[in-house]
């Protein structure tokens, strides 16, 4: 298990969409873990991550909000089944493009199905944070940037200034 290097804008593996695991196995258990501690390792401690982030292009995703640790989701295939309609905005940001973040709006709570880390297909409810992570990741595993769920104006003033901050 280790902590892997972490892709940056604009790379293009960052705007491709993931291809789906057919199975879980050691392979993809390694991975995960990978993803894992790659995801404690990120500054501030991030509470999830995509596998494209860290170049592998398997529709893979890690989440972990819990205050105490140790409770990351392990899941393949996800895919939102349902969505509230109630919206919730957060401040969101990406180790993929460090140094800038924005307030995004998205639906409160989230029902995804996925495949678990025992290959078994799973059901889950998720709200507040753990809903805006999943829907994050679910949005890199489809080759977007949540800068993408912004306007025009504000998704350039925003790659602007990261720009600015890699100079």
């Amino acid at each position: 298990m280790t902590a892997r290097p972490i892709l940056q804008w604009p790379d293009p593996r960052l705007k491709a969409e993931a291809q789906p695991v057919t199975a879980i196995t050691d392979e993809i258990r390694a991975i995960w873990d990978d993803m894992i501690d790659t995801m404690e390792a990120m500054p501030g401690q991030g509470v999830g991550l995509a596998a494209n982030q860290i170049g592998v292009l398997q529709r893979l995703a890690v989440v972990d909000c819990s205050e105490e640790r140790g409770q990351a989701v392990r899941m393949a295939n996800p895919e939102i089944l349902h969505a509230s309609d109630k919206l919730r905005s957060h401040t969101e940001a990406s180790p993929c493009l460090p140094g800038v973040w924005a307030s995004v709006k998205r639906p409160r709570a989230v029902t995804v199905r996925f495949l678990n880390a025992a290959g078994e297909v799973e059901e889950r409810d998720f709200v507040l944070l753990w809903a805006t992570s999943v829907q994050h990741q679910i949005d890199h595993l489809n080759g977007k940037m949540y800068f993408d769920n912004l306007s025009r104006l504000k998704r350039e003033r925003l790659l602007k200034k990261f720009e600015k901050r890699r100079r």
